[in-house]
């Protein structure tokens, strides 16, 4: 690649200064006096402009082609990579066409959405403002992408200026140039189908997931793509969006570290994570910035609610009903969720900002252990592998700790090449898209370069044939997600809230909360001390509700507020716990 033209120009206009100066007498001693600072000043022009004189070019856009297709996604390089070639060499023999894929990567899921959400209002926003003629307004700018404003006619037959902006933006197509929203999570995909940015047709009715299931009526059925698994939806009714892959939250260990720290039992729990063993050797994320570590924490705080609703059932005599016994074992096993992820996090070495972070600090031996997609935590443990085939990193999904989602794709409202974008969602959940999920590298069909180690959504696809081609043959998606069934009713609408919690009681307020943490540990967790430090009752279920109409209002002042109010409230108690265990209370 060429050394961008603004170093080449900062650095001859700094070489033609540095002439002048040798040949002017009257500021020679100046020079002299500032030669090693314009020495440095160069030098630094030169180091800036080395890497971009030494890299290969790695742009996958040919220098000319046909049609474009943009795809926003958070999925890693070795995805992009596979599917960008495969279909591109697929299309080029269907249409004779060179088409050239447009891989947009803001961040991950959370970033997406920000992203994706400014987009939108700005487009709507030129849309109102110089189509319609119209004065925006904050009330406009909430209304439009709302799914909770009512379209439907008020006082006489008259819309409000928000019902206008809702009915207006459903009905037109605009778009923000982008087609494709790949990967992530089927919360996120909801969130965005709701909005109204993701949709089933275009404009036309001829091309998106409608179509495709309209062509391939045989792919959504129960022994192929089911609309739902183990209370997780495998794709959405309204045909907005469809999964493509599988995936499931885990943990990822390093074994050379477990038995440095002298740990003999491999963690197979979430539980386990929150051993004081574990101190400062655990990678999180923060689930504000990650969305596969906020759905492990709504997994981990499922699985304490069907543990407490069990123990419930077994004396169920203060209960008068049976809708008594779930209501107590809903707020216990919240109570015990938000326990158990204060306790991991205390754990906690600190939040990183990505969710790939994760496995990474594992397998270099910063982190005993972490919590972690299925397909991170199988790359590293490819990544580390010796020559015997042993490798120091693994990965395993807590039995009932976690279920199986789908990670979807789904086409924009105002796609600019909604047919491209047609045929590439149709081809990933054709045989040949799904062969590349986790076939073999080399094999017909497979991945050219890297095994992405992801589990193909199509039931139909793990036959005897496929999995002797496959990197995880052995695993059973379907049948382990039978040991594991999410209840949507419980925690769906509070996932925003764990994520506001969690900065609350652990990101904010780690080191508060690790200091309390280590001397509750030296001291040998005294019962008051241990009792503060594991306070939840501030943050009850009831109080989750709360919290969830506070976010629901988008009001960022009122956000802050609680915030703060929680924070001080946390960082107070970890005080408090940290001072009693000093004196062994």
């Amino acid at each position: 690649m060429e050394i961008p033209p603004s170093i080449i120009k900062a650095y001859e206009y700094l070489r033609v200064e540095l002439r002048h100066l040798r040949n002017d007498t009257e500021v020679r001693d100046f020079f002299k006096l500032w030669r090693k600072e314009l020495g440095v000043i160069s030098a630094l022009l030169l180091i800036l402009a080395a890497p971009f004189a030494l890299r290969q070019k790695e742009s996958s856009a040919p220098s000319k082609y046909d049609r474009r297709l943009v795809i926003i996604t958070p999925h890693n390089e070795k995805i992009r990579y596979e599917y960008g070639l495969a279909f591109s060499k697929y299309w080029k023999q269907k249409t004779g066409e060179i088409l050239y894929i447009d891989w947009r990567v803001p961040g991950g899921t959370s970033e997406i959405a920000l992203f994706l959400r400014s987009e939108f209002a700005a487009a709507f926003q030129q849309y109102w403002t110089r189509g319609l003629g119209r004065p925006w307004s904050q009330q406009v700018a909430s209304a439009f992408a709302n799914s909770k404003q009512n379209t439907s006619p008020t006082n006489g037959g008259t819309l409000t200026e928000e019902q206008d902006a809702r009915s207006l933006f459903l009905k037109n197509g605009i778009g923000v140039g982008i087609d494709l929203f790949f990967g992530g999570g089927a919360y996120d995909f909801e969130q965005q189908a709701k909005a109204g940015f993701l949709v089933s047709s275009d404009l036309s009715d001829k091309h998106g997931l409608a179509a495709i299931f309209s062509k391939h009526p045989e792919w959504f059925q129960d022994s192929v793509i089911p609309q739902s698994c183990s209370g997780e939806t495998f794709y959405d009714k309204e045909k907005r969006w469809v999964g493509t892959c599988l995936s499931s939250m885990g943990i990822c260990y390093n074994r050379d570290v477990l038995k440095r720290l002298g740990i003999e039992k491999l963690p197979d729990s979430w539980a386990d994570l929150a051993d004081p063993k574990y101190t400062k050797q655990i990678a999180l994320s923060d689930p504000n910035k990650s969305g596969s570590v906020a759905k492990a924490f709504e997994q981990l705080i499922q699985q304490q609610i069907s543990l407490a609703i069990d123990e419930a059932k077994k004396n169920p005599k203060p209960f008068q009903t049976e809708k008594d016994i779930m209501d107590a074992g809903l707020r216990q096993g919240w109570d015990n969720g938000l326990t158990l992820i204060l306790r991991i996090s205390a754990n906690t070495r600190y939040f990183t900002d990505a969710a790939p972070k994760i496995p990474l600090e594992v397998s270099q031996g910063d982190a005993a252990a972490g919590m972690s997609i299925d397909f991170y935590g199988r790359s590293f443990e490819d990544q580390v592998r010796r020559a015997d085939g042993s490798s120091r990193v693994a990965f395993i999904t807590p039995l009932g700790g976690s279920s199986f989602g789908v990670d979807p794709i789904g086409m924009f409202r105002g796609a600019p090449e909604p047919e491209v974008a047609t045929a590439f969602m149709e081809f990933v959940l054709s045989d040949e898209g799904q062969k590349l999920w986790n076939y073999q590298v080399g094999v017909a069909g497979g991945p050219t370069k890297a095994a992405l180690r992801r589990l193909p959504v199509r039931r139909d696809f793990y036959t005897e044939e496929n999995r002797a081609l496959m990197t995880d043959g052995l695993v059973e998606p379907y049948e382990a997600a039978k040991a594991f069934t999410y209840h949507p009713e419980w925690t769906s609408h509070l996932l925003g809230v764990i994520r506001f919690l969690v900065k609350a009681m652990c990101v904010e307020s780690h080191d508060e909360q690790r200091r309390a943490w280590e001397m509750l540990a030296k001291s040998g967790f005294p019962k008051r001390a241990t009792a503060i430090f594991e306070d939840t009752r501030m943050i009850n279920y009831n109080t989750a509700q709360e919290i969830a109409l506070l976010l629901n209002k988008k009001d960022n002042s009122q956000e802050m507020r609680k915030a703060r109010e929680l924070g001080i409230a946390f960082r107070n108690q970890y005080n408090r716990a940290y001072e009693l265990a000093k004196d062994g209370l």
